[in-house]
């Protein structure tokens, strides 16, 4: 009988599920730290999605991935459409809580923030080395899924103050960006080697 998956493929499944269940949990310790409402929800609808997104992988590990896709994450609509606000205004010290009757919303929306971007990196990385194209496209949409909540945790913070985004003088971001300019393509619309001369 010929093997079903190979052995990088299998353990990076492992760990995949295996950090999802640690976010799952992790989320419900959060959970009774929140006090804003509009929190609340956030953390209700992302461990809600993790637990179907789990569901579903397991499913598809269970049936090979025939026939299965991972499911797109959708940051509702009045949350989409939120431009960022660039610029530090006052941001408040940081320091590590010292017992968890200190925990705040800020600390509840890090945490998840962290949770989440940690995932996306390491589900990417994960389906580099899933040789099953159906698996190997469910968990890159897991990374991206992850990616997606990490933005809309992003959002809720900097709409409160949490995340602030530092800027640099608009003449310095123009200097680093405007260094950048386009490639030109060769003649022939392929890389050329290079020639024996120019390595002498």
């Amino acid at each position: 009988m010929a093997a079903q998956y190979g052995a990088h493929e299998v353990m990076e499944l492992h760990e995949v599920l295996t950090d999802t269940i640690d976010g799952i949990n992790q989320f419900e310790l959060y959970r009774p730290y929140a006090k804003d409402p509009q929190l609340q929800t956030i953390i209700d609808r992302h461990i809600q999605f993790m637990v179907q997104e789990y569901n579903n992988l397991v499913s598809a590990l269970n049936q090979q991935g025939i026939g299965m896709s991972g499911t797109g994450y959708r940051t509702p609509r009045t949350n989409a459409s939120m431009s960022p606000t660039y610029g530090l205004n006052n941001p408040a010290p940081q320091t590590p809580n010292t017992s968890p009757q200190e925990m705040n919303d800020q600390d509840v929306a890090s945490g998840m923030l962290g949770c989440h971007k940690a995932s996306a990196m390491m589900r990417m990385i994960a389906a580099q080395e899933i040789a099953n194209p159906q698996l190997r496209r469910m968990v890159q949409q897991c990374a991206v899924n992850s990616s997606e909540m990490a933005y809309e945790t992003f959002q809720y913070m900097n709409q409160k103050g949490y995340y602030q985004v530092p800027t640099m003088k608009e003449m310095t971001t123009n200097t680093v960006l405007n260094t950048y300019q386009p490639a030109q393509m060769p003649l022939t619309g392929q890389p050329q080697a290079p020639t024996q001369q120019q390595f002498q």
